[in-house]
């Protein structure tokens, strides 16, 4: 493809409709134990890693907050629903990603999620051969928003980070593009477009069959 060289993929809620889901199981622990605002308090943890979301969590509701015990009941409802390739995929992806390799573009994943549970939600669904660099967010020293995760990806593919394209769903993932030089896609999930995203963003789009229009379109200008 002319104009790029390398698309970097986020994983929840661009690739996997998995925060919904995670925000539903929260939903039932919150239920369980009289947590309130928990829905709230997830929106704030989008694009983050593990230690960011339990900082972030502990800083709303205290440090007395029995966080650990609360997130490994949340984890084991939502692997015990959603392995074994049961996680739905959003729509489209499976198009776009035959779209790039059919024009030669590589593929990487940079995701907050750790590593072993990246590479096992992908293979999982089919999804892994596709990609040429899995990158988790254990295998970085900092979280999203900073750029370190997608400038590793890009390291790993051997290209430029301005000849990349990200596609992200999340503020601190279209914020870490945006800083890592590369060319930011909004496609939203939970979190809306706000006026900051629509400066950061090359452009904002409905969903990944539209991502291969974009490019369909500029590759043929």
């Amino acid at each position: 493809m002319k104009t790029i060289d390398a698309v970097v993929f986020d994983m929840d809620g661009v690739i996997f409709d998995s925060e919904r889901k995670v925000m539903e199981c929260w939903g039932e622990v919150a239920e369980k134990y009289g947590i309130k605002d928990i829905h709230k308090v997830c929106r704030m943890c989008l694009g983050t890693n593990a230690a960011e979301t339990r900082r972030i969590v502990l800083e709303y509701y205290g440090q007395v907050f029995p966080y650990d015990n609360y997130v490994k009941e949340m984890s084991a409802l939502y692997h015990e629903r959603y392995d074994g390739g049961r996680l739905p995929t959003k729509q489209g992806i499976r198009e776009l990603l035959e779209y790039l390799k059919a024009n030669g573009v590589k593929i990487a994943l940079a995701s907050s999620t750790r590593s072993l549970v990246v590479n096992d939600q992908l293979r999982d669904a089919g999804l892994l051969p596709y990609f040429d660099a899995v990158i988790g967010g254990d295998m970085v020293s900092r979280s999203k928003p900073d750029p370190e995760i997608f400038l590793k990806a890009c390291a790993e593919l051997d290209v430029s980070p301005e000849r990349a394209l990200g596609i992200e769903d999340s503020y601190n993932g279209i914020r870490a593009l945006h800083s890592a030089g590369m060319r930011p896609v909004m496609v939203p999930d939970l979190a809306p477009p706000t006026e900051e995203m629509e400066r950061l963003a090359e452009v904002i789009l409905p969903t990944l069959n539209d991502v291969i229009r974009y490019l369909d379109k500029e590759r043929k200008e």
